[in-house]
Order: C-alpha cells, then structure tokens, then sequence
C-alpha cells in the first residue's frame, strides 16, 4: 500500500472514527448533566431566550466597537471563506460524495482562490493580534496555537496539492499523489484534534451559548 492508499483508507477511517466518537461523547458529556432545579420563572419563553441570546453575541456590543470590530470583521471573513473552501471545491464535493453520496454545485475557480487567499490571511491575522494583546497573549493555552496551526496547516497542503485549474471538472487523476496524501494526511489530523480541542466549538457554541441565555432569562441578567 502506498502512502496516498494509506491516507485513503486506513488512516482516513481512523480519522473519521475518533471524530465521530469524539463529537458524539463531547455532546452526550453536555446532554448527560443534570438539569439544575428551576427557582425562578423565565421573563422570556425558551425557545425566544434560546434564540436571542444566540443572535445577541454575533456582534460585539456598542461598549466596545473600535476595539473589537478588527478581530470580529477578521473572524466573520475567514469562518465564511473556510466554509467556501471546505465545501466549495469541486474534489472537496468529490470527497464528500465517495463517503456520503451526496453532492452540490462548486463555487467558480476565482470564488474558491478568492476565498482561499481570504482564509489564509485572515488566520495569519487573527495570530498577530492574538499575540500583540497582552490579555489575549496572556491567556492563551497550548489549544489555541494547536487549533490554530492545524487549521493553517490543510491549506498550506493543499496549494502544494493543487496542479489543476480550479474549475476543473471530476474525475481527475492525482498528478503528484504523495503531495495530495500529505494534505489528505493533515485534514485527518485536524479531525482527530476536533473533538479534544476548541475547534469543536463549531458543533458546541450555539448549543452553549442557547443554554447559557435559557439560564439568564431565569436570573434577571439581560442579554
């Protein structure tokens, strides 16, 4: 078996297991807690607290716009090209259709490298003001640099993967097969850190940031 068979099937399997497992104990760890005895009726219903305090932290509050609107722009910008890239490109949609069967038209070559390039930056920028801060520099763990290089790390992969034009059609064959195991290689790695780290806050942040307005809705804290 070579190394691009290898990152096909056994270690993509691996990858897939311990991410699924992984995500499926993170939420029953969630689930599973206790609900805490209700002292206090709710000033607003569930469902309306649930979803107000989901939409009431999408955007900084006005208290501090000039400091906080850089990083939020940023985030806002590289979440949106991540998704673009991830689920835009033509072998992407390739990739998801051999595991599930399903598939969806791709973003134009230029929309894909547009957001390729937005992505990368935005990272690289979200790093700079992590460590220009000195609160943020502060407190950052081991996790975020983590989180943070193995997302870099399938985009730099994968441009050394690419040979084709981008608008490329499906099927094609790998013209440098070992270039696209190593990117195959590091996606896989990123999901078997998924679980464990912050980057499932993708799965994790509306669900505690729902809880969390429920909870203030029972104790006069406004959103």
């Amino acid at each position: 078996m070579d190394l691009l068979g290898f990152a096909r099937g056994p270690a993509l399997a691996f990858a897939l297991s311990i991410f699924i497992l992984g995500m499926a104990w993170r939420l029953y760890a969630i689930l599973r807690r206790p609900a805490a005895r209700d002292l206090a009726q709710p000033r607003v219903a569930g469902w309306r607290a649930i979803g107000a305090g989901v939409l009431a932290h999408l955007w900084p509050r006005k208290t501090y716009p000039r400091r906080t609107l850089p990083a939020t722009v940023n985030a806002y910008a590289y979440h949106i090209g991540l998704a673009i890239v991830v689920f835009g490109f033509v072998p992407h949609i390739a990739f998801v259709k051999r595991l599930l069967g399903v598939s969806w038209p791709a973003v134009p070559g230029w929309v894909f490298g547009v957001a390729v390039a937005v992505t990368f930056f935005g990272l690289l920028f979200a790093l700079t003001l992590r460590r220009a801060s000195a609160v943020t520099h502060r407190i950052s763990t081991f996790d975020d640099y983590a989180s943070w290089a193995l997302t870099l790390l399938p985009f730099l992969t994968g441009m050394a993967a690419i040979y084709m034009p981008l608008d490329a059609a499906y099927p094609f064959h790998p013209h440098q097969p070992a270039a696209l195991a190593i990117h195959l290689l590091s996606f896989e790695l990123l999901l078997v850190w998924f679980p464990f780290g912050k980057l499932s806050h993708a799965f994790l942040l509306f669900a505690s940031r729902g809880v969390t307005a429920a909870a203030f809705a029972r104790k006069g804290a406004a959103l």
